[in-house]
């Protein structure tokens, strides 16, 4: 998710998602020319952005903490990007930054695409190494494996990839992208196609979620890591900021179930910030909401109902185990849980 430059600019103009412009890849090899090696690099989240929430559960999931620090941003930007300032002296202890700007400037200057996160810094040099939200995660689950916890899941198992693959494409064009589409649109039809397929998809995707417990096969796979990041947004945000309002997640018996079975799975639910989320998308999208007004609403004490989806089947970690406990320095604050 972009940061900074523009902000005003949402729902006035037409929404493009820009390309990933930093790819390079940290590999177990180094074929890339980046190699995998614990403490060297910085994960740089945002708690409000579905794409950086990605890395952040699978980074949990497999036990990937002290192998790979963990920079939390304001969710609130200003035109210099994400900020630190939630740290002590607005500055990222580990990198000494202000800014998750001064990494993408040390890296390369007059980059197209804004400044985004998850982005991945290098510690010793301070540089940004990738921005590249598509693929970081399919490597954190098969380039750091030397570095897993011991129990941890096949985000990504070999056999499943295809399927997987598949299915991601679909949630991303008309539901992780499509809620965005929606949202920004400056014109009727545009709206009107958006949501249309937003809700379309999530339809079939409940069709398919009525008799399985996960999107493909018998575990949760990186599909569901990937779904999941724009259900537990969908009513705090997408459905009134976005005007994705033809029903909402609690009102779809499944999705519902489904959103909230993975909410109560270790690494899901305890990486979420609501409050982070909701100040996020109303303050900083100025174009849809001026007057910055976050609403009360709302109630999140849903999301620790029963969900019953145990019945299904499944083994949630497959031949693994669930993550421990949250890391102390990383465990949400009050006020952003259900």
């Amino acid at each position: 998710m972009s940061g900074g430059e523009g902000n005003e600019e949402y729902g006035r103009k037409r929404f493009e998602r820009s390309a990933s412009h930093f790819t390079d890849r940290i590999t177990a090899d180094g074929r890339d020319g980046r190699r995998v090696e614990a403490g060297r690099y910085r994960l740089v989240v945002s708690r409000a952005c579905p794409w950086a929430s990605r890395a952040v559960i699978s980074r949990r999931l497999l036990g990937l903490e002290d192998a790979l620090s963990m920079a939390i941003a304001d969710p609130v930007q200003d035109d210099r990007s994400w900020r630190f300032t939630l740290d002590p002296d607005g500055r990222d202890p580990v990198l000494g930054i202000r800014f998750l700007k001064e990494a993408y400037d040390a890296r390369e200057s007059d980059y197209p695409g804004g400044v985004s996160v998850p982005a991945v810094v290098d510690v010793p040099t301070g540089k940004l190494v990738t921005n590249d939200y598509q693929r970081l995660t399919l490597d954190l689950a098969t380039e750091w494996t030397a570095l897993h916890r011991p129990g941890a899941p096949e985000l990504y198992p070999q056999g499943r990839r295809d399927e997987i693959d598949a299915v991601m494409a679909e949630v991303y064009e008309d539901v992780n992208n499509g809620v965005y589409r929606a949202g920004f649109a400056t014109e009727q039809k545009e709206y009107e196609e958006a949501c249309t397929r937003v809700f379309r998809r999530l339809e079939a995707l409940s069709e398919r979620l009525a008799g399985q417990r996960y999107l493909v096969g018998e575990t949760i796979t990186e599909a569901d890591i990937r779904l999941f990041t724009t259900l537990v947004r969908f009513d705090p945000v997408y459905h009134g900021h976005f005007k994705c309002n033809r029903w909402k997640l609690s009102e779809d018996p499944v999705l519902w179930a489904y959103a909230r079975d993975l909410f109560q799975t270790p690494g899901f639910g305890d990486t979420v910030d609501f409050d982070h989320v909701k100040r996020h998308y109303y303050r900083v999208h100025t174009g849809i909401n001026p007057t910055g007004i976050v609403p009360l609403g709302p109630d999140l004490s849903g999301w620790l109902t029963p969900h019953g989806r145990a019945d299904l089947g499944g083994r949630p970690f497959g031949d693994g185990t669930p993550p421990g406990p949250v890391p102390a320095a990383e465990v949400v604050p009050p006020r952003g849980r259900a």
